[in-house]
């Protein structure tokens, strides 16, 4: 009686996976042979099985016919090896300013043990399909040239406005998508570009990039159907701290200027903003810590985190 009940319900699951499918065909055939492009960051990278669940959905992604280019963070493994060698960080609006010993240990972080790390995951998730993740950096193939970064600050009480200098901190001048294109397009491999945030000026210095605009930028040169930024908060809030669905450019720009919008949340809605003025048809703010975020976002009616897109005409 036991046993017939475990086939029962074993039954029952294959039955309820097939129509999982079957809703999701819809979804799937939008996506087909689009290029989506994924930030992953956050405190669930230092996650190994969140890791290994967001590498099996990326080989899934390849297999469904869409081409996944990963970005990704690694602001808190930078603070740990930064923590271990004493070097303290401060932040500007959600940036971190970047002197010389600071910008070592990120590139060190950032295209060494984060960059291979994750590519590697994603290889050994999709062994058996002979799916493989390839590192980079913007260093490579002169992937990322940058212009150094600087932001405004107002004094509260003066009103007067200064200039603040964020050290070796970039901002993305132009990408390079040809070594991207060679990748996405090899018609005898199913690689998938991980890209870790740095970049080179055009006098050869090395800045730290902020992921999600490398993201942005990333995602606007390759026209990308949507843009994922997989993070370690739902989504954007209001004022009440009700998580907001979809919002408009100009609704996205009003909460920045509004003061509702603050930290590392500016950066993420700057970055949405300017991907979807380039062309990429919605970007989506979502948490990334929550198992198969990514397939709930793409292939289900009810969609995860924050939408945004442009305002209708």
């Amino acid at each position: 009686m036991i046993i017939q009940t475990e086939i029962d319900s074993s039954e029952e699951r294959g039955w309820a996976t097939a129509k999982q499918l079957a809703e999701a065909l819809p979804y799937i055939q939008i996506y087909d042979r689009e290029i989506v492009t994924i930030k992953y960051g956050g405190h669930a990278m230092g996650e190994a099985e969140t890791a290994r669940i967001f590498a099996s959905d990326i080989v899934l992604l390849k297999l469904l016919g869409i081409h996944p280019v990963v970005v990704h963070g690694g602001g808190p493994q930078i603070s740990a090896m930064l923590g271990r060698a004493g070097v303290k960080s401060t932040f500007i609006d959600g940036l971190r300013v970047t002197d010389d010993a600071t910008m070592e240990i990120a590139e060190m972080v950032l295209s060494g043990a984060v960059n291979k790390e994750i590519a590697n995951w994603i290889t050994q998730a999709g062994r058996e399909a002979d799916v493989r993740g390839v590192g980079l950096s913007g260093k490579d193939a002169g992937l990322i040239t940058v212009e150094k970064a600087t932001r405004i600050k107002r004094d509260p009480d003066s009103m007067i406005e200064q200039v603040v200098d964020l050290g070796f901190v970039g901002e993305p001048k132009n990408v390079d998508d040809k070594l991207l294109r060679t990748l996405i397009d090899d018609p005898n491999h199913d690689y998938v570009p991980v890209i870790a945030p740095i970049g080179v000026s055009d006098d050869g210095h090395t800045f730290n990039i902020n992921a999600d605009t490398v993201a942005g930028a990333v995602a606007g040169k390759l026209s990308a159907k949507r843009m994922l930024l997989l993070t370690d908060i739902a989504g954007v809030m209001d004022e009440n701290k009700n998580l907001i669905r979809q919002m408009t450019i100009s609704e996205a720009k009003g909460l920045i200027e509004s003061g509702v919008a603050v930290g590392g949340m500016i950066p993420k809605l700057e970055t949405a903003i300017m991907a979807v003025e380039a062309g990429v048809e919605a970007v989506v703010i979502l948490d990334g810590r929550r198992p198969h975020a990514m397939l709930v976002e793409l292939f289900t009616e009810h969609g995860a985190g924050t939408l945004i897109q442009a305002d209708p005409i």
